[in-house]
């Protein structure tokens, strides 16, 4: 029997087996026939690895005057064809796939592109965001989109604003429709083909409908029918037609109406090559349990696999691309994302590395340090990142019935155009519009007992500027996208540091600024006071007096009286 060790590839035949028993030239195991295929670096045990672990051909020079050795003057060419890294064996057995394990740490490699046709994106695609005025990716997008077009499983974590959505639709449209890549290996069959091939989940209508918006202003209007909503609350008949008549390639939903639509039939999915979660920690909500569990099961799952076989997770997952996205990411997204996705790295604005490096010990998903061990740090660490770094900080003390008043005053003094206020619960939603319009501000309220058309309108009224103040609950936390959105007020606390990251994340977006101010009673300054330690983040406290925010100096002549 020929040597299966060499120093640079490592071939095992039949199941996974220590390397020290394989040394000892144990041939017991090797009988069952399946492969795994193991790709190893040649490099030091403690040396960094870069983006040509990715696939990405690099050409640099090192710079000795930093101790650390970061790399300067980096070229990186991103190659338009992207490998597979998802083969399928011969036709008559399916069931077998060669998969490709990479331990990959890319922690010192350049991720900052000056244009996109550096990250490998197709002419017709760079044509179309020009058009809409893309011109140059933010940092997600630099990492995330070489990432997703090397056909590997990612999970997108960065600050609210920062481009995430079109981090994961652009290498989707690389590949699928009118404006793919049309030398793409594996497409020959896109002439005939009709079924969908991607397919996003967003935990909210609003979100959901966002990123339709986003995909056909990128497709244009001749190529509308190419996306298909399928979000709650609509007519569910004529979103059965629109897919009959139309066949789109994308569909963009909220769970529930997807996971319907599937069990009615009248959404094929097994033959899909892409699933997005977008708001995954939202989306692993015990709400969203049983048809996140049946998206999973059927997008992407060949008809001839097994549904009974546990080896058949592996082909499920190999044969589509899974890509989760979210603001923050805990533990929690980190295990399902170990289940639900193949070898999935994790991309951040400056960094790629593998998700199964990390662990509830890991504080820091970006930069390595010793602190605590606790799951509550890496999710501290990883809410911390969500927020947009242009942001300024504020809590103002008020009587529970001055509280509006004191929004009032709050927008005057900032001189803000286009605000966001959160309160709790939804039947206090239409008081504070009343008190505000009584007042001459121009506000409405933002729920999700409002229909699809009554949501619809005031939010084209609220980013046209004829609503001056949008009073909401947690609905519009995730997926409102107003660029102009200068001010958000927490009238009511925040749940968590978590939420308080998301409701913050609706100003401030794209590296705009942004200012947040949260309007608690003297009884909640201590949950400020929390809040303010979770994030790492000074909110000092303020009074609106005379037309100006002033930062008071209350707790200073409090630790001076003590």
């Amino acid at each position: 029997m020929p040597s299966l060790v060499s120093p640079r590839l490592l071939f095992l035949v039949g199941e996974i087996i220590p390397l020290k028993k394989l040394s000892r030239g144990s041939s017991s195991a090797l009988s069952q026939g399946s492969v795994r295929f193991f790709s190893r670096v040649d490099r030091h045990k403690n040396a960094p690895l870069t983006l040509a672990n990715l696939g990405f051909n690099t050409e640099f020079e090192k710079t000795t005057k930093n101790k650390r050795n970061k790399l300067e003057n980096v070229k990186v060419n991103y190659p338009t064809e992207a490998p597979k890294s998802r083969e399928k064996v011969a036709a008559s057995d399916k069931s077998r796939v060669v998969r490709v394990k990479k331990t990959l740490e890319i922690d010192s490699a350049p991720f900052a592109a000056t244009s996109f046709s550096e990250l490998g994106l197709p002419s017709p695609l760079i044509e179309r965001l020009e058009i809409e005025g893309f011109n140059v990716p933010t940092d997600v997008q630099s990492a995330a989109i070489p990432t997703i077009l090397k056909n590997h499983d990612a999970v997108i974590q960065s600050y609210t604003g920062s481009g995430k959505t079109l981090a994961y639709v652009l290498p989707i449209l690389s590949k699928v429709g009118p404006l793919k890549d049309k030398s793409s290996s594996g497409d020959k069959e896109t002439g005939k083909k009709t079924d969908i091939e991607a397919v996003i989940v967003a935990p909210s209508r609003e979100l959901a409908m966002q990123i339709v918006r986003e995909v056909e202003k990128l497709l244009g209007p001749e190529n509308k029918r190419v996306v298909q909503q399928l979000v709650g609350g609509a007519n569910r008949s004529r979103q059965e037609e629109a897919l009959k008549k139309n066949k789109p390639l994308i569909v963009v939903g909220t769970p529930g109406r997807i996971a319907e639509i599937s069990a009615a039939g009248k959404l094929q999915t097994h033959g899909c090559r892409f699933l997005v979660l977008d708001e995954v920690d939202e989306l692993l909500s015990f709400n969203f349990r049983q048809e996140i569990h049946r998206i999973l099961e059927h997008v992407g799952r060949r008809s001839g696999a097994d549904p009974q076989g546990q080896k058949n997770l592996l082909v499920k997952s190999a044969d589509r691309q899974t890509i989760m996205v979210s603001a923050t990411v805990p533990f929690s997204v980190v295990r399902a994302a170990r289940s639900w996705a193949c070898d999935p790295l994790l991309v951040q604005a400056k960094s790629v590395i593998p998700l199964e490096s990390l662990t509830p010990g890991t504080v820091n998903l970006s930069r390595p340090t010793s602190s605590s061990n606790s799951d509550l740090n890496l999710q501290t660490q990883a809410t911390v990142q969500s927020l947009p770094p242009a942001l300024k900080h504020y809590y103002c003390v008020a009587r529970l019935q001055h509280k509006v008043d004191t929004l009032r005053r709050c927008v005057y003094a900032l001189d803000a155009q286009s605000v966001i206020a959160f309160m709790n619960h939804t039947r206090q939603l239409k008081d504070a519009v009343f008190k505000l319009e009584a007042r001459g501000m121009k506000a409405a309220e933002l729920h999700g007992d409002l229909g699809k058309l009554g949501r619809s309108t005031i939010l084209k009224k609220f980013k046209s500027g004829q609503v001056r103040v949008l009073v909401t609950n947690e609905l519009a936390a995730r997926g409102l996208d107003v660029p102009e959105c200068d001010l958000v007020v927490n009238l009511d606390l925040p749940t968590d540091s978590i939420h308080y990251a998301h409701r913050a994340g609706r100003t401030g977006r794209l590296g705009r600024k942004g200012t947040v101010v949260t309007i608690c009673e003297e009884s909640e300054v201590f949950v400020v006071k929390k809040l303010q330690k979770q994030l790492g983040v000074p909110i000092p406290v303020c009074e609106f007096t005379e037309g100006k925010l002033i930062v008071t100096d209350k707790e200073k002549h409090a630790e001076a009286s003590r």
